[in-house]
């Protein structure tokens, strides 16, 4: 069974408190979110005041993923004794060595994500210092696009390098998987499923969460 982190930026931000309250009752693991900056990638969403607006509203913890260039500019900023991962972006970091140690001395996990054109092997120099490898399936910076089928070997790379160097690093997948699809992205070796529309667009949000976990009845 994996985990599911929905992204907090498919949820309706006129109620935001309120959707993002009614989804972390229904078993979620984290809260997945997402920043923007429109230079990284073509949109802009929310700053970290955003983010901090929903500390006490539930006690799952923060996913952070700064889609933006120089994220160790704003590191700090996204720390709060909710956030878990801080991701960054393999393509945004002009010394990614020194953005991780900086993300594990601001007091968070750290995160690597790599983009779609991205081979994996770029990461096997940093494995050892990485909690997390998230694997985008999807061009960053928008919602609702079709899964690329190109990420599972990806996945499978990592799950392999894993059992190889004897790490413990989590294994995320984010972009256009939902109940239909997430057994590829399970069967692959991922732990934690990022799902936006999926989640916060769903008729019975339990059920379509469930489904994603791969814990429910016909998963």
């Amino acid at each position: 069974m994996a985990k599911i982190a929905p992204s907090i930026l498919a949820a309706d931000f006129a109620r935001l408190g309120e959707d993002v309250k009614d989804i972390c009752d229904r078993g979620i693991d984290y809260l997945h979110i997402d920043v923007m900056d429109g230079s990284f990638v073509p949109n802009i969403s929310f700053g970290a005041a955003v983010m901090k607006s929903l500390n006490g509203i539930t006690t799952v913890p923060y996913d952070v993923h700064l889609m933006i260039w120089d994220p160790d500019r704003y590191i700090e900023n996204f720390v709060t004794p909710f956030t878990e991962f801080i991701t960054v972006h393999y393509e945004a970091c002009d010394d990614l060595a020194r953005t991780l140690s900086h993300i594990k001395e601001a007091g968070a996990k750290t995160g690597v994500s790599i983009k779609p054109g991205t081979v994996p092997e770029v990461l096997d120099d940093y494995l050892k210092d990485i909690d997390q490898i998230l694997v985008m399936s999807v061009e960053p910076g928008f919602g609702g696009q079709k899964f690329m089928d190109s990420s599972l070997p990806k996945i499978a790379y990592y799950k392999a390098k894993r059992e190889e160097l004897g790490l413990d690093y989590v294994i995320s997948v984010d972009g256009g998987v939902g109940s239909a699809n997430a057994h590829l992205v399970r069967d692959a070796g991922v732990d934690l499923i990022v799902a936006g529309s999926a989640v916060f667009k769903a008729a019975d949000r339990t059920a379509e969460i469930a489904a994603i976990k791969g814990c429910a009845e016909n998963a």
